[in-house]
This record gives C-alpha cells, sequence and structure tokens, in this order.
C-alpha cells in the first residue's frame, strides 16, 4: 500500500520522500517549555498563562477570510496553509509539502526541534487542525490546538493584537522526521473501503456528502465514496466552537465505525478531515490516517474512482 503519496515524494528519485535539509550549525537553542502538554488540546487558560515563554512557539493557521486578518493572539506566526505549507505543484490544493520544503518552511518561522507548538485559526477549530496533523506526520509531537480557537480565546478575555500574524527573528533548528501512513493516498483509500477492518469518515456536510448539495469547487461530482461513512466535522464541536467531551467523541466513532482498527479521514481538500483525526485521537484511537487529496481528488470525473449519491450506507462498524 502505497503511504505518504505527496507530490514532492513522487519527484524524489529514490521514490521515497526527499531528505531533508542539512542540520544547521551549531548555536544556542532554547531548552523547551517546562512541563509536557496536557495532550493534542490546550484551553485558553493554559496558553494565556504560556504566552509568551521561551520555548512556545503560537501559530496562526487561518484559511479563507480568516487568513492575514489584522487580529491575532500577541506573538503569532502565520501557519500558511494557502502559502508556504501546501505544495503547489500538486493538481489538488493543500496538498502536504514534502519533508525539505516542511523543514525549510518550519526553520523560517522559528521553530527548534524543542519548541512547543500551539495552534490556533480564526474560525475555532478549522484548519489548525490541519496544521497540527502536519506537524505530527512530520515527526513532531510538541504540538497541540487551542481548543475553540481565536473565538474561545477573545471569549475567555485573551488580548488580541491588530496585526497580521508574522516573524522576522532568527531561523530554527527544526528537521521534518516524516512517519509514513498517516497522510495517504487515493489507492490505500480504495483499499481502506475493501477492509472490514477500516472504515474511510468523511468530514464535509451531510448535504455534499449525500450530493444534495452542490461542491463549491467547480469540476467535482457531487456525492460520497461507495461505502464511506458521514461525520461532518462541525457535530464534533461545541455550540462554541470547542471540540465534545472525549466520551461524546468515542461515542460518535463507535455509532459509525465500531472497533474498526484503522480510520481513515477525508473531506474536501484535506483540511478538516484532520478535525477528525483530532477528535480521533482525543477519543483513545489508533490506526489513524488522513486522505491528502481528499474530495478535491477522488471527485475529479473518474472511472477509476467511483462516486454514489442520495443516501449514505448503514453503518456497520463492529
Amino acid at each position: 500500500m502505497t503511504t505518504y503519496p505527496n507530490s514532492a515524494a513522487r519527484r524524489s528519485p529514490a521514490g521515497g520522500l526527499p531528505g531533508a535539509l542539512p542540520e544547521p550549525p551549531p548555536g544556542p537553542t532554547p531548552g523547551p517549555l517546562p512541563g509536557p502538554l496536557p495532550g493534542p488540546l490546550v484551553d485558553a487558560g493554559w496558553l494565556a498563562d504560556r504566552l509568551g515563554a521561551p520555548g512556545l512557539v503560537l501559530f496562526d493557521a487561518s484559511v479563507g477570510a480568516h487568513r492575514g486578518a489584522a487580529r491575532r493572539i500577541p506573538g503569532a506566526r502565520p501557519f500558511d496553509l494557502d502559502g508556504a505549507l501546501s505544495d503547489h505543484d500538486a493538481p489538488a490544493p493543500h496538498t502536504m509539502p514534502g519533508a525539505e520544503a516542511f523543514t525549510e518552511a518550519l526553520r523560517a518561522l522559528g521553530v527548534d526541534d524543542t519548541s512547543t507548538v500551539v495552534v490556533y485559526d480564526g474560525a475555532g477549530i478549522y484548519s489548525s487542525a490541519r496544521a497540527w496533523w502536519m506537524l505530527r506526520a512530520m515527526g513532531f509531537d510538541r504540538a497541540a490546538v487551542l481548543d475553540g480557537g481565536l473565538p474561545a480565546w477573545i471569549a475567555s478575555g485573551g488580548a488580541v493584537e491588530p496585526a497580521a500574524a508574522a516573524y522576522g527573528g532568527p531561523p530554527g533548528t527544526f528537521t521534518a522526521r516524516p512517519r509514513p501512513g498517516l497522510v495517504v493516498d487515493a489507492a490505500a483509500v480504495a483499499a481502506a473501503l475493501a477492509d472490514p477492518a477500516a472504515a474511510v469518515l468523511d468530514a464535509r456536510t451531510r448535504g455534499r456528502f449525500t450530493g444534495a448539495d452542490p461542491e463549491p469547487r467547480p469540476g467535482l461530482r457531487g456525492g460520497h465514496m461507495p461505502g464511506a461513512l458521514n461525520l461532518p466535522f462541525a457535530e464534533l464541536q461545541r455550540p462554541d466552537g470547542r471540540m465534545r467531551p472525549a466520551e461524546e467523541l468515542r461515542a460518535a466513532l463507535h455509532a459509525l465505525a465500531g472497533d474498526r482498527e484503522h480510520l481513515y479521514f477525508s473531506c474536501g481538500s484535506g483540511v478538516t478531515a484532520c478535525v477528525l483525526a483530532l477528535a480521533a485521537t482525543l477519543a483513545g484511537r489508533d490506526g489513524l490516517a488522513v486522505y491528502d487529496g481528499s474530495w478535491s481528488e477522488w471527485g475529479l470525473p473518474s472511472e477509476l474512482r467511483p462516486v454514489v449519491t442520495d443516501r449514505q450506507e448503514p453503518p456497520s462498524g463492529g
């Protein structure tokens, strides 16, 4: 099964991921933030107590109307999913960059291997989960998502600067160490659809999943993969945009996928699929993967990737 098939990997002469950049010259490196992260999710209070601490890197990973907005949590740097942190040579949007490009981008943003990273976005929890999953896929575990994002931060009384996320400091020492299997291609998803030990969960809205609503990107078919299950990412969040409690996330996942060993997540362009990956991680599930091309690839006209509409197959997890 082919895994981690971003376009940079396809261009690699050896057929695998390109190597990371050489290690930078030795120099002083900030120490890690004291104390471990409480998990893949931190709340506004946790961040407020540590904002500005040495070793803490805060990223704004907003997309769409929130991207580049002149409003940020103090010190936030841009994790630009529509810029340097996607592979623009790939046909699908938001494609994972190769290890060398990812290393270069993170170093330019001042990230060290010892940094502690917190990611947020302006919508709540939308694109921040994508940044968090990318870091995990590149071998970096000292990262968490801000629960509820910028809206929750503001609601808690947190300060906001009238400036876009930016960074102009020294480069970091980060080096990508890719983990195969966390980001997968269409072939891996097709195999998962035929595997009774796997489930493919689609994070799009129910109208897009059934084909009742049009796709926002032109040229894509409506509907879903045969055998895929629909779990709209917003249903895993509370009304205020924070993630639901772990026990509720476990129940939602079990209702669809039962105890299947492997869960694959898809959406429109590989962004909100990562909200499902975050939910599954909070629920204690293992064997997780995100389909990088998602519906931007599968939904293209193709005889090789079937699409069905109008109804969702009943869940058959066990």
